[in-house]
Protein backbone atom coordinates (compact mmCIF):
# COMPACT_ATOMS: atom_id res chain seq x y z
CA UNK A 1 0.00 0.00 0.00
CA UNK A 2 0.96 3.58 -0.50
CA UNK A 3 -0.04 6.33 0.85
CA UNK A 4 -0.78 9.57 -0.17
CA UNK A 5 -0.57 13.05 1.00
CA UNK A 6 -2.10 16.36 -0.27
CA UNK A 7 -3.04 16.59 -3.66
CA UNK A 8 -1.27 13.97 -5.56
CA UNK A 9 -3.88 11.07 -3.88
CA UNK A 10 -7.00 13.22 -5.89
CA UNK A 11 -4.57 13.30 -8.77
CA UNK A 12 -3.11 10.58 -9.06
CA UNK A 13 0.09 9.14 -10.16
CA UNK A 14 2.33 12.19 -12.31
CA UNK A 15 3.45 11.51 -15.44
CA UNK A 16 7.37 12.48 -16.03
CA UNK A 17 9.20 12.78 -19.08
CA UNK A 18 10.82 9.69 -20.39
CA UNK A 19 14.47 10.18 -20.98
CA UNK A 20 15.52 8.20 -24.73
CA UNK A 21 18.51 6.74 -25.55
CA UNK A 22 20.16 6.94 -29.08
CA UNK A 23 22.89 6.33 -30.48
CA UNK A 24 23.85 8.18 -33.11
CA UNK A 25 26.09 6.12 -35.50
CA UNK A 26 28.06 8.58 -38.09
CA UNK A 27 29.54 10.46 -35.06
CA UNK A 28 29.52 7.42 -32.09
CA UNK A 29 27.60 9.65 -30.34
CA UNK A 30 24.33 9.11 -27.49
CA UNK A 31 21.79 11.59 -28.02
CA UNK A 32 18.97 11.92 -25.35
CA UNK A 33 15.87 13.23 -26.27
CA UNK A 34 13.01 13.77 -23.77
CA UNK A 35 9.63 12.76 -24.73
CA UNK A 36 6.60 13.92 -23.15
CA UNK A 37 3.17 11.16 -23.38
CA UNK A 38 0.20 12.49 -25.16
CA UNK A 39 -3.25 12.25 -26.37
CA UNK A 40 -4.32 11.49 -30.23
CA UNK A 41 -6.59 14.03 -31.43
CA UNK A 42 -8.57 11.35 -33.39
CA UNK A 43 -10.59 10.22 -30.98
CA UNK A 44 -11.79 13.45 -29.51
CA UNK A 45 -12.08 14.72 -33.76
CA UNK A 46 -14.33 11.29 -34.15
CA UNK A 47 -16.85 12.16 -30.91
CA UNK A 48 -17.58 16.07 -32.22
CA UNK A 49 -18.25 15.21 -35.37
CA UNK A 50 -20.78 12.92 -34.29
CA UNK A 51 -22.43 14.83 -32.27
CA UNK A 52 -22.70 17.65 -34.51
CA UNK A 53 -24.26 15.22 -36.85
CA UNK A 54 -26.36 14.01 -34.40
CA UNK A 55 -27.44 17.64 -33.60
CA UNK A 56 -28.16 18.46 -37.14
CA UNK A 57 -30.74 15.45 -37.40
CA UNK A 58 -32.50 16.73 -34.74
CA UNK A 59 -33.24 19.86 -35.61
CA UNK A 60 -34.21 18.74 -38.84
CA UNK A 61 -36.81 16.48 -37.18
CA UNK A 62 -37.85 19.05 -35.04
CA UNK A 63 -38.43 21.57 -37.98
CA UNK A 64 -40.40 18.27 -39.61
CA UNK A 65 -42.63 18.52 -36.85
CA UNK A 66 -43.25 21.92 -36.75
CA UNK A 67 -44.36 22.49 -40.06
CA UNK A 68 -46.12 19.34 -39.89
CA UNK A 69 -48.04 20.75 -36.72
CA UNK A 70 -48.55 24.17 -38.05
CA UNK A 71 -50.32 22.68 -41.23
CA UNK A 72 -52.53 20.11 -39.16
CA UNK A 73 -53.61 23.95 -36.98
CA UNK A 74 -54.18 25.43 -40.26
CA UNK A 75 -55.96 23.22 -42.08
CA UNK A 76 -58.41 22.81 -38.81
CA UNK A 77 -59.07 26.32 -38.75
CA UNK A 78 -62.51 27.25 -39.96
CA UNK A 79 -62.80 28.79 -43.61
CA UNK A 80 -64.76 31.75 -44.38
CA UNK A 81 -68.45 31.47 -46.08
CA UNK A 82 -68.15 32.43 -49.27
CA UNK A 83 -69.40 35.60 -50.39
CA UNK A 84 -73.48 36.31 -50.11
CA UNK A 85 -75.25 38.41 -52.65
CA UNK A 86 -77.63 40.24 -51.44
CA UNK A 87 -81.37 40.25 -51.89
CA UNK A 88 -82.90 43.46 -51.80
CA UNK A 89 -87.15 44.82 -52.01
CA UNK A 90 -87.89 45.62 -55.08
CA UNK A 91 -89.79 47.65 -57.33
CA UNK A 92 -91.88 48.15 -60.60
CA UNK A 93 -90.13 50.20 -63.51
CA UNK A 94 -91.16 50.92 -66.71
CA UNK A 95 -89.17 51.45 -70.24
CA UNK A 96 -92.04 52.07 -73.07
CA UNK A 97 -93.76 48.73 -73.16
CA UNK A 98 -90.72 46.99 -70.87
CA UNK A 99 -91.11 46.12 -67.43
CA UNK A 100 -88.28 45.88 -65.25
CA UNK A 101 -87.95 44.56 -61.87
CA UNK A 102 -85.65 46.51 -60.06
CA UNK A 103 -84.38 46.05 -56.55
CA UNK A 104 -84.00 48.87 -54.53
CA UNK A 105 -80.65 49.63 -53.21
CA UNK A 106 -80.78 52.69 -51.49
CA UNK A 107 -78.39 52.77 -48.23
CA UNK A 108 -74.58 53.33 -48.01
CA UNK A 109 -74.24 49.75 -47.24
CA UNK A 110 -76.70 48.07 -49.88
CA UNK A 111 -75.02 50.57 -52.86
CA UNK A 112 -71.51 49.36 -51.87
CA UNK A 113 -72.38 45.48 -52.26
CA UNK A 114 -75.11 46.40 -55.38
CA UNK A 115 -75.04 43.15 -57.41
CA UNK A 116 -71.43 41.81 -56.40
CA UNK A 117 -70.93 37.98 -56.62
CA UNK A 118 -74.06 37.04 -58.15
CA UNK A 119 -73.92 34.65 -61.15
CA UNK A 120 -76.82 34.95 -63.04
CA UNK A 121 -79.99 37.63 -63.46
CA UNK A 122 -82.89 37.23 -64.83
CA UNK A 123 -83.30 38.74 -68.50
CA UNK A 124 -85.76 41.79 -66.80
CA UNK A 125 -84.36 42.05 -63.68
CA UNK A 126 -81.80 45.16 -62.70
CA UNK A 127 -80.95 47.25 -59.20
CA UNK A 128 -81.58 50.86 -59.29
CA UNK A 129 -78.98 52.65 -56.84
CA UNK A 130 -80.82 55.89 -55.01
CA UNK A 131 -78.63 58.19 -53.40
CA UNK A 132 -79.45 60.71 -50.93
CA UNK A 133 -79.14 63.93 -53.75
CA UNK A 134 -77.76 64.28 -57.33
CA UNK A 135 -73.56 63.54 -57.72
CA UNK A 136 -70.97 62.31 -60.22
CA UNK A 137 -71.61 59.09 -58.39
CA UNK A 138 -69.00 56.13 -60.55
CA UNK A 139 -69.05 52.52 -60.36
CA UNK A 140 -66.65 49.90 -60.78
CA UNK A 141 -67.15 45.92 -61.50
CA UNK A 142 -64.79 44.55 -58.36
CA UNK A 143 -66.31 41.30 -57.36
CA UNK A 144 -68.71 41.54 -59.60
CA UNK A 145 -69.56 38.70 -62.00
CA UNK A 146 -72.10 39.50 -64.46
CA UNK A 147 -71.51 42.23 -67.36
CA UNK A 148 -73.65 44.91 -67.12
CA UNK A 149 -75.15 48.18 -68.54
CA UNK A 150 -75.76 51.27 -66.52
CA UNK A 151 -78.12 54.37 -67.04
CA UNK A 152 -76.96 57.55 -65.22
CA UNK A 153 -80.57 58.98 -64.55
CA UNK A 154 -82.04 62.73 -63.77
CA UNK A 155 -84.70 62.90 -60.72
CA UNK A 156 -87.04 62.61 -63.71
CA UNK A 157 -86.15 59.18 -65.25
CA UNK A 158 -84.29 60.44 -68.20
CA UNK A 159 -81.44 58.92 -69.05
CA UNK A 160 -78.37 61.07 -69.13
CA UNK A 161 -76.09 58.40 -70.62
CA UNK A 162 -75.80 54.53 -70.58
CA UNK A 163 -72.35 52.81 -70.09
CA UNK A 164 -70.97 48.98 -70.55
CA UNK A 165 -69.40 47.87 -67.72
CA UNK A 166 -66.95 44.51 -68.01
CA UNK A 167 -66.64 41.82 -64.66
CA UNK A 168 -64.17 42.02 -62.18
CA UNK A 169 -62.97 45.06 -63.35
CA UNK A 170 -61.95 48.52 -61.82
CA UNK A 171 -62.71 50.86 -64.42
CA UNK A 172 -64.99 53.88 -62.81
CA UNK A 173 -68.30 54.38 -65.04
CA UNK A 174 -69.74 58.07 -64.22
CA UNK A 175 -72.54 60.21 -65.32
CA UNK A 176 -71.96 62.75 -68.17
CA UNK A 177 -73.72 65.09 -64.97
CA UNK A 178 -74.32 64.88 -61.07
CA UNK A 179 -77.40 62.45 -61.03
CA UNK A 180 -78.95 60.80 -57.89
CA UNK A 181 -80.29 57.67 -59.73
CA UNK A 182 -78.21 54.49 -61.73
CA UNK A 183 -79.76 51.79 -62.99
CA UNK A 184 -78.33 48.41 -63.58
CA UNK A 185 -79.55 45.80 -65.96
CA UNK A 186 -77.99 42.61 -67.74
CA UNK A 187 -75.37 44.21 -70.38
CA UNK A 188 -76.87 45.20 -73.67
CA UNK A 189 -80.47 45.01 -72.41
CA UNK A 190 -80.74 49.02 -73.01
CA UNK A 191 -79.39 48.77 -76.97
CA UNK A 192 -81.62 45.68 -77.93
CA UNK A 193 -84.82 47.92 -76.81
CA UNK A 194 -82.93 50.94 -78.38
CA UNK A 195 -83.20 53.12 -75.50
CA UNK A 196 -80.28 55.74 -75.55
CA UNK A 197 -79.94 59.03 -73.36
CA UNK A 198 -83.08 61.47 -73.54
CA UNK A 199 -85.03 58.52 -73.49
CA UNK A 200 -87.37 58.02 -69.87
CA UNK A 201 -87.43 55.24 -67.01
CA UNK A 202 -90.92 55.31 -65.61
CA UNK A 203 -91.98 53.96 -62.34
CA UNK A 204 -93.03 55.53 -58.33
CA UNK A 205 -89.02 57.13 -57.83
CA UNK A 206 -89.53 59.50 -61.01
CA UNK A 207 -92.81 60.96 -60.41
CA UNK A 208 -93.49 64.49 -59.96
CA UNK A 209 -93.56 65.35 -56.53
Amino acid sequence: MRACLGTACRLGPIRTPVAILKRSQPHNMIQIKMTTPTRTPATGSTVRGDSLSAARQFAAAVSIALVAALATWMLSMPRPAAAQAQQLATIELSAGMHRIEAEVASTPAQRQIGLMNRPTMPPNHGMLFVFEGPGMHCFWMRNTLLPLSIAFLRDDGQIVNIADMQPQNDTSHCPREPVRYALEMNQGWFAKRGFKAGDRIGGAPFAKK
